[in-house]
């Protein structure tokens, strides 16, 4: 009875970390340049006073990401990018590190900051800023260009490039902001990848999710499924459980 009801729990909570892995992903379906989060199981033995060594849980774990390029869709807006290959946009954290994405979807704040998601984009002595008002273009090295307000297609200046790197995609780690860091250096801290001359993007065009919404919602239901069947095997335990009571009471 025990190791039936010590699996059921195992396999019921498993099945909820894993839900809560594909729900993600799920809601990520249309967030450009979002990177499917994969999860897997594996079994860890259950340590401590008394335990019994027969026990082992079933755990869910993130190994890592979906790195596979998302569908690139023209949007005509001159502030979109979409990387290309095995590039990555480089932006300042809100801890002060520096983090890469794929999403492309850049604004410019009222202090002329380039932004992504709020967060300023890192160029090649820092964040960028660009003239009030100015029209920009990015170009596909990632070179902002800028025409100042007022002036004709004469005034077009260089005002900044944007800092493209190309990782090793498998040593990324996803943080809880959704950005994605280097691996930690010897001081603990995530390190700074350097800028890549030939990483090139699309101007005028975001990535889509790489999370195919179809196979989501089938693991979905699949995972729904095997919580459910783990739930009946509880209820089936605590059913025979009763049952062997009676049984003792009328023999007593």
């Amino acid at each position: 009875m025990d190791r039936m009801l010590y699996t059921a729990m195992s396999g019921a909570k498993n099945a909820m970390d894993q839900q809560s892995v594909v729900s993600n992903n799920l809601s990520n379906v249309s967030t450009a340049g979002f990177r499917a989060q994969l999860q897997a199981a594996r079994s860890v033995p259950v340590l401590g006073a008394g335990a019994l060594e027969t026990r082992v849980s079933a755990v869910t774990t993130t190994p890592g990401s979906d790195f596979s390029q998302g569908p690139i869709e023209q949007t005509g807006r001159g502030l979109d990018v979409a990387m290309q290959d095995g590039a990555w946009l480089a932006v300042l954290a809100d801890d002060g590190t520096e983090a890469y994405t794929r999403r492309g979807d850049l604004q410019v704040d009222s202090d002329g900051v380039l932004l992504n998601m709020g967060r300023p984009v890192m160029g090649d002595g820092g964040p960028i800023a660009l003239p009030q008002g100015a029209q920009i273009s990015i170009g596909a090295d990632g070179t902002i260009s800028a025409i100042p307000q007022g002036e004709g297609p004469n005034a077009l200046v260089d005002v900044g490039r944007i800092k493209l790197v190309t990782p090793d995609e498998p040593t990324l780690t996803r943080g809880d902001d959704g950005l994605f860091r280097a691996p930690l250096n010897e001081e603990g801290v995530p390190g700074v990848l350097p800028g890549d001359e030939t990483a090139r993007l699309v101007s005028g065009a975001l990535e889509g999710s790489n999370v195919s919404a179809v196979d989501a919602m089938v693991t979905m239901i699949d995972v729904q499924r095997r919580y459910d069947m783990q739930m009946r095997v509880l209820s089936n335990a605590d059913e025979n459980a009763q049952r062997a009571n009676s049984m003792l009471s009328l023999q007593g």
